[in-house]
């Protein structure tokens, strides 16, 4: 069997497995992909490889009791032998309180996250994309280190209820780093797509070079609070802890940074600067993704934070009806909306700053602030008078996504970019910040 299906031939697989189900409820999820990756460190590449993986998911349900199993082969005797094993954990599983059952057919939008140049790639083409990085690092007598990565693939679903949903998808996720011979100065870069392209390693591997050089014999600044101008991997590894806590029950419950005293939450208030604007969108040309959520729900267009005003929190089918409001799912792709200023507008509008290109090892200190430590890394640098003047150590810092974005004083064009901590994909504008807090400096390159 072919390891990513048709939308016909996904349909027709999941019928069968929902004619072997005997329970009252039944869900299956099919899910099929393929990953292809490269890797390569000191300017040669070390590893090949790729994986495919075709996963069946069960969920079967007496009442409310839930039982879930998974298999990954398809012949006859192995799919009824998983409806016949969730069924038993089915069984055996005390009620779950909060099973709201499945829902009937669903109406989704359109969404193209599928692109040949990506699902064509073959170990040649991975080959010939890092070769126009190495040559370059090799030529420059710097050291690279990266990761290109391919897949494609696609998930289904379908219930007792009538329910069906199918996703085919594509997506590349490229990074480097790139270093000086004495190990002194470092550059990164980052970038990912879902057509394959848009993705040039030569121009990304120049930026990563400039940085590696130019963050050679960094100085020492003091810690304290400084304008800073985070770069878009820089500021996605700090936004996403506000993307993916805008839950309304941990809010309701007082556990999160929009809870309120009294059981009450910050839903239509205003907590960050009128210039943010944060939604997701399944159907955006540059950030494509999945029409549907996990439990089947249709994922729409949705103003999360509109002119700093918190406009929807999500919500899962158990807690809306609790609350007698909407099911708002979990958003399946994040977009920041920015600004006209490139990067090079903001650093010219910089009396004195610091310049940041990656933050790295973040960690939370209060999750009812959201305050937050990390390092900075790979090419950090001083600003003064509109220019550049110098790479400065690295530095811990202690921020709060929601204090930082209530210091805004400018927002560029926003990028798509890959988180350094979970590897997704986001689209991001660079941003100035007043104030940001550096507690201490770090020994790190």
């Amino acid at each position: 069997m072919s390891i990513i299906l048709s939308e016909s031939d996904a349909k027709a697989l999941l019928q069968k497995v929902l004619s072997y189900s005997k329970a009252d409820e039944c869900v299956v999820n099919l899910l099929g992909e393929q990953r292809g990756n490269l890797r390569y460190a000191r300017n040669e590449v070390s590893t090949s490889g790729s994986t495919t993986n075709h996963n069946l998911s069960v969920q079967s349900a007496f009442g409310k009791r839930v039982g879930v199993a998974s298999i990954d082969e398809f012949d006859e005797a192995s799919i009824e032998k998983v409806v016949r094993r969730s069924e038993e954990l089915a069984r055996l599983a005390p009620e779950n309180p909060e099973y709201v059952g499945v829902l009937g057919p669903q109406q989704y939008l359109k969404s193209n996250g599928f692109f040949d140049s990506t699902a064509s790639i073959t170990p040649a083409t991975r080959a010939d994309a890092v070769a126009k990085s190495l040559q370059l690092t090799r030529d420059a007598k710097l050291t690279a280190a990266g990761f290109l990565q391919d897949i494609r693939g696609f998930s289904a679903m379908m219930n007792s209820k009538g329910l069906f949903a199918y996703y085919p998808s594509t997506n590349v996720n490229y990074s480097l780093t790139v270093r000086t011979e004495d190990g002194t100065g470092s550059g990164y870069v980052a970038r990912g797509y879902s057509d394959f392209s848009k993705l040039d390693t030569a121009a990304a591997t120049r930026i990563a070079i400039a940085k590696s050089r130019g963050s050679a014999g960094a100085r020492a600044l003091e810690p304290g609070k400084y304008t800073v101008i985070l770069e878009p991997t820089a500021a996605a590894v700090l936004l996403e802890n506000v993307f993916y806590n805008m839950d309304a029950r941990s809010a309701d419950e007082g556990r999160s940074f929009l809870s309120k005293t009294g059981g009450k939450t910050k839903l239509g208030e205003k907590i960050v600067d009128e210039r943010v604007n944060i939604y997701s969108d399944p159907t955006h040309p540059e950030l494509p993704a999945s029409p549907w959520s996990g439990d089947g729900r249709p994922q729409e267009k949705v103003s999360w934070i509109e002119n700093g005003v918190v406009k929807n929190l999500a919500y899962s089918r158990f807690w809306a009806q609790k609350q007698g409001v909407k099911a708002v799912p979990n958003p399946n792709n994040v977009i920041m909306a920015g600004g006209n200023q490139s990067l090079e507008d903001m650093i010219k509008s910089t009396q004195r700053g610091i310049l940041v290109t990656k933050l790295w090892y973040i960690r939370s200190v209060d999750p009812q602030t959201l305050l937050l430590t990390g390092l900075t890394r790979d090419g950090t640098f001083y600003i003064e008078n509109g220019k550049i003047k110098h790479p400065v150590k690295n530095f811990r810092f202690n921020e709060s996504p929601i204090i930082m974005l209530n210091n805004l004083e400018a927002l560029g064009k926003p990028e798509r970019v890959v988180s350094t901590e979970t590897e997704t994909n986001y689209l991001i504008p660079p941003m100035k910040i007043r104030e940001f807090t550096f507690t201490s400096l770090s020994d790190a390159v």
